[in-house]
């Protein structure tokens, strides 16, 4: 929205303008806040940064070396519509204090890099990258546990299951179970709330596709920005969560990007569409290649998919992400593409037939993720099928244009698995992360706090009793 930091600061020293909301995000993908005054803001803060302490931000610095600083992009800064105070909020990368030099486990920073290490090896110039975020809407929400109890409870005013209780006007608009995939209204009683926030985005700098409903039937949609560069679409994602949320929030509705609140329903992903150029010469095109592919293109899917079990505990780091990717949903369960296929890891759109257009999305991807590291997660794997030229089809990975659900469980049993839990994909990772390693990318201690963090999270859902659990067993 601002061009350069002098124009940024014009706009700052209007008498109009009284805070800058500073914004970052943790290691997990959480986002975190600090505001100045107006007056506070000069040169010096636009090129230093200001201070904060990194080792109160989840996986950031330690204790003793805690002492991280907020370099704000100028050009991610917009006047934010959600403050009471005018507000001007800017995404920041993270820098040591004192020296400037860029944070080694700032995600922003890792994107930056995973850029350059692409250029360097000569088979790109650059990125292109559209993340699809679904999430759901809900009217209700109340959660928790302790020592003797563990509930949730949902409700929407869209769902069927309020069909038939006297307490509710109901007016016959439900939507069926699954049945939500571009619902009109009225029985699309969101397309205002998702309307509302498109409108917000375009005018804070995020390009918009479309938005629709999607396939569950309580309050399931999707937003789609247009394709740019890495860095801004890891922008994007952040900034989509949280106009989505402000505005559900201000319309007395809760939006949640969780891949599988609702048991039964279609969970919620972020399927990441890629493209690589060379210039403007598009990498991944060849017009006699199986669905217009390169040969390039093709050792890249074939590192996407060779490396896809370590990627997922990067790309689907939450133990609700595995209750997404189960058989029955358009979710992927097994590491094969296909053109068209939505049940594959990895699918080529027919309607890319263009050399500028043509492209794939990794569909297991959810949004409990960090978008910038998963981006830059993928990017590396797919570089190292590159450079090993790997080829997908002697990998067995495909092409594979059948249902694979109608298969025999041997002909199914021939085709590699995704990990089936997050336990699964961090050992995975484990044994697993050179490829991550290249060209100093993604810092080793990174990958080590990741793990040991995410494990924990993992032990913590283990060990604890589900309510369905007594369902089962009480009574054994």
């Amino acid at each position: 929205m601002f061009k350069d930091a002098e124009d940024l600061l014009r706009q700052i020293r209007e008498p109009r303008i009284k805070m800058v909301d500073l914004r970052f995000c943790n290691l997990f993908g959480g986002w975190h806040h600090l505001t100045l005054p107006a007056s506070r803001v000069d040169e010096t803060v636009l090129e230093r940064g200001d201070a904060f302490d990194g080792s109160s931000v989840p996986g950031y610095s330690k204790l003793e070396s805690g002492d991280l600083a907020l370099k704000p992009d100028v050009t991610t800064a917009f006047e934010d519509p959600f403050f009471e105070l005018p507000t001007i909020s800017v995404i920041c990368s993270i820098v040591e204090a004192g020296t400037g030099k860029p944070y080694a486990r700032d995600a922003r920073g890792i994107c930056i890099k995973a850029e350059e290490y692409l250029k360097s090896t000569g088979f790109a110039t650059h990125s292109q990258w559209g993340p699809e975020l679904e999430f759901y809407v809900f009217d209700d929400v109340d959660h928790g546990g302790e020592t003797n109890f563990a509930q949730y409870k949902i409700d929407s005013e869209e769902a069927v299951w309020n069909a038939g209780r006297p307490d509710r006007k109901h007016l016959g608009y439900s939507i069926p179970r699954g049945g939500g995939y571009h619902a009109c209204p009225p029985q699309d009683r969101l397309a205002q709330l998702r309307g509302e926030a498109v409108d917000i985005l375009e005018q804070i700098g995020v390009p918009i596709r479309y938005h629709h409903h999607e396939v569950g039937g309580p309050g399931q949609c999707e937003i789609e920005p247009l394709l740019g560069p890495m860095l801004r679409m890891g922008d994007a994602i952040m900034l989509i969560k949280y106009v989505v949320r402000m505005v559900a929030d201000r319309r007395g509705k809760t939006a949640t990007f969780m891949p599988k609140p609702l048991y039964g329903e279609a969970g919620s992903g972020l399927h990441f569409h890629q493209q690589l150029f060379k210039g403007t010469e598009p990498v991944f095109y060849n017009t006699g290649g199986y669905a217009g592919l390169s040969d390039a293109a093709l050792w890249y899917i074939a590192g996407l998919l060779d490396h896809g079990p370590s990627l997922l505990a990067i790309t689907n780091p939450s133990t609700n992400s595995f209750k997404r990717l189960v058989p029955g949903y358009e979710a992927p369960v097994n590491l094969f593409f296909s053109l068209g296929n939505r049940s594959a890891a990895i699918r080529v759109p027919k309607y890319a037939t263009q050399p500028d257009e043509k492209r794939f999305e990794f569909r297991p991807p959810d949004a409990t993720c960090n978008g910038y590291l998963a981006m830059a997660a993928m990017l590396m794997a797919g570089i190292d099928g590159m450079k090993r030229k790997l080829d997908p089809a002697t990998l067995g990975f495909g092409p594979i244009d059948q249902n694979i659900f109608k298969w025999t469980e041997a002909e199914r049993a021939k085709i590699r698995p995704l990990p089936d839990s997050l336990a699964v994909a961090l050992r995975a990772l484990a044994s697993d992360f050179e490829y991550l390693l290249a060209g100093d990318v993604f810092p080793r201690d990174l990958i080590d706090v990741w793990i040991e963090k995410k494990s924990a999270e993992a032990r913590e859902i283990q060990s604890r009793p589900h309510p369905h659990e007594f369902s089962m067993y009480f009574a054994v």
